[in-house]
């Protein structure tokens, strides 16, 4: 071994135990809030003096206990935790309404609670004669191990339970952060999966998109500005459609997804002697290029799609600096019109992309078959 391997070792072997020792933190914060969530929700159902605290339970709960960021609305947080995933005492079928009911100061409150600790970091050997609870268990043990309670404090909110899933599955596989994860949750990206033919293939897409590496990686196939409440679209002129994007600007960049600078709105050029108006312009500050928007009620058109190309290769010209990528180009549409689409960007080599923009929310059931299935997969 030279130095600079023994320099090697040990940065790997303190980066990896430093995580391990991050994902144990995480799970005892975890477990410790379900757990004071499960022991305030029992006082309230069997506590022989509930009635004498009443709604100040959690208030004066905070005041005597004193421990730090335990308040009155982290206690609050804790209950909604234990509320929401119930399910979670089924990794403790026989042991968890013990530590109720035993003394504090007893020696035997420590040997259960290490019994639920080793329940839930899958120490413990026990097994269910039911196939079909044995991979819920198993489930549950992998979110509970997985998911950060920062994690589940945005999962909480979420009061669909089939939504939940999903996005608990895009915790799972994508190790998102929570800045991302509340993102993913803004950006209806369970809706957006409703409307996908191929819903696996569309949720590999999800996956890939979160940390954009090439350019299929910046465009989405379907765009959501429900934020906007228009109802009908066609019903509107796309100068109308701009204006409403313009005024709603932080949700219209949410939807768009990381890394978009807004440059301008109606930026003129001069094309020979006429003056052209593209409709929004971005700078992509990861892929290190240009985007440019055009906005249209109606469906693609050739001439659509003829217009942003002469705008792209304008701006390759005229703004591409020595550092940037080439351009790219986002058609918004009603309707893809995908027949036309294939053969008018045959040649732009990935340049411009043709994406539907839509205002109301998919099928709940189709939804539902698909979190169900990959929850199945997850779990075999």
């Amino acid at each position: 071994m030279n130095f600079q391997s023994l320099v090697a070792s040990i940065h790997n072997t303190n980066r990896y135990l430093q995580q391990q020792s991050i994902k144990a933190v995480n799970i005892h914060i975890t477990l410790r809030n379900w757990l004071v969530g499960f022991y305030i929700v029992e006082f309230e159902q069997k506590g022989e003096d509930r009635a004498s605290y009443g709604s100040q339970l959690l208030h004066n709960l905070a005041a005597i206990l004193q421990i730090k960021g335990l308040t009155a609305p982290e206690l609050s947080r804790c209950r909604q935790f234990y509320h929401t995933y119930p399910q979670f005492s089924l990794l403790l079928p026989t042991r968890i309404s013990n530590v109720f009911s035993i003394k504090p100061e007893s020696p035997i409150f420590d040997s259960e609670l290490d019994f639920i600790k080793n329940e839930i970091f899958g120490l413990s050997t026990q097994k269910s004669a039911n196939i079909k609870e044995e991979r819920e268990i198993g489930y549950i043990k992998e979110i509970f191990r997985t998911i950060s309670y920062t994690h589940f404090t945005e999962l909480i909110k979420i009061e669909d339970e089939i939504k939940r899933q999903f996005y608990e599955l895009l915790v799972l596989k994508t190790q998102v952060s929570v800045k991302e994860l509340k993102r993913q949750i803004a950006t209806l990206t369970y809706e957006r999966l409703g409307f996908s033919e191929n819903k696996e293939k569309a949720f590999e897409v999800v996956k890939n998109k979160i940390t954009p590496q090439n350019r299929e990686d910046l465009v989405k196939s379907h765009y959501f500005f429900e934020f906007l409440n228009i109802s009908q679209p066609h019903l509107i002129e796309e100068t109308e459609l701009e204006q409403a994007l313009i005024e709603h600007l932080q949700m219209f960049m949410l939807e768009l997804g990381i890394g978009f600078c807004f440059e301008a709105r109606q930026k003129r050029i001069l094309i020979g002697d006429e003056y052209y108006f593209i409709d929004l312009v971005f700078y992509h500050r990861i892929l290190k290029c240009h985007v440019l928007i055009e906005l249209k009620t109606e469906r693609a058109k050739h001439e659509h799609i003829g217009q942003l190309k002469t705008y792209l290769n304008y701006y390759k010209k005229n703004f591409q600096d020595s550092n940037d990528n080439p351009p790219v180009g986002i058609l918004l549409v009603t309707d893809q019109n995908k027949a036309l689409v294939e053969y008018a960007i045959a040649d732009t080599d990935k340049d411009i992309f043709v994406s539907k923009y839509i205002l109301q929310l998919p099928n709940k059931e189709k939804l539902e078959s698909f979190v169900n299935n990959e929850l199945k997969k997850l779990v075999l």
